[in-house]
């Protein structure tokens, strides 16, 4: 059993408040369709949960791992399987570049032990146990190709646009996103207001990019390049996804 495991952008992103620890957002995710992980459930008999793939952090701390446990919680089977079972994940998203990837090795995971191991979940529950793990995850889980997303991640609602065909340059450099949103509170504190929020949720992706500056469209990417100040370099005609390091631009042609 295999499934591909996109990456996303984020159009714009605009931080809207607080709630509890957590910044509150408003921002459009759009799946890049060229730029994807495999996940792989490989026939192998395991004495405990066995994952491989060249990830960033151990496996107790990866998504994956963590969407595993929580899985076990709802049905036997779950751990059954793995058994019999390894995840093998062939990584093509750069880690820590703003681009999902580990939330979006989560909900693929999670959507594959939902068929294989015939749980039942609603998207909804899914989503929910996603959240738990990434905000990020739920946008995943739910699979669309564009979205508005709100809160802190947990309100997923489908856009409907033409896809873009994207273009992602990821420099050799790791954003810290405790670090970003740090800096963001510390030197660059500034709430998007409801009506530019829901202005912004409104406008077609292709808009957005033509409307609005690199700076103007992620509240993030100032605190990310006073932190990075090598990530200037790659400013020219590109928006800046999530809390980086990752550029992105639509380009002509057809999508891969």
């Amino acid at each position: 059993m295999t499934r591909k495991s996109h990456a996303k952008v984020n159009i714009f992103l605009k931080i809207t408040g607080k709630r509890d620890n957590y910044h509150t957002i408003a921002s459009r995710f759009v799946k890049v369709q060229s730029l994807f992980d495999t996940v792989s459930f490989r026939l192998n008999e395991c004495k405990q949960f066995t994952l491989k793939g060249d990830f960033g952090c151990n496996t107790t701390q990866n998504t994956i791992y963590k969407a595993y446990l929580q899985l076990c919680e709802i049905s036997n089977d779950v751990e059954g399987f793995f058994k019999n079972y390894e995840v093998f994940v062939e990584k093509n998203i750069p880690e820590f570049a703003g681009l999902g990837g580990g939330s979006s090795n989560c909900a693929t995971f999670i959507l594959m032990v939902n068929d294989v191991c015939n749980l039942k979940l609603s998207k909804e529950k899914m989503a929910t146990i996603g959240l738990s793990i990434g905000a990020d995850v739920p946008f995943f889980i739910y699979e669309y190709n564009s979205a508005n997303v709100t809160g802190i991640g947990e309100i997923v609602l489908p856009f409907e646009e033409d896809l873009l065909n994207l273009e992602i340059t990821t420099p050799n450099i790791k954003c810290n996103t405790s670090e970003i949103f740090n800096c963001f509170r510390q030197k660059y504190y500034k709430l998007t207001n409801n009506e530019t929020a829901q202005s912004l949720l409104s406008m077609k992706s292709k808009d957005i990019i033509k409307t609005l500056s690199i700076d103007e469209a992620n509240d993030l990417f100032k605190p990310a390049v006073y932190i990075n100040s090598e990530l200037s370099q790659y400013t020219q005609d590109s928006f800046f996804s999530g809390s980086g390091s990752s550029f992105f631009k639509v380009v002509e042609g057809l999508i891969k």
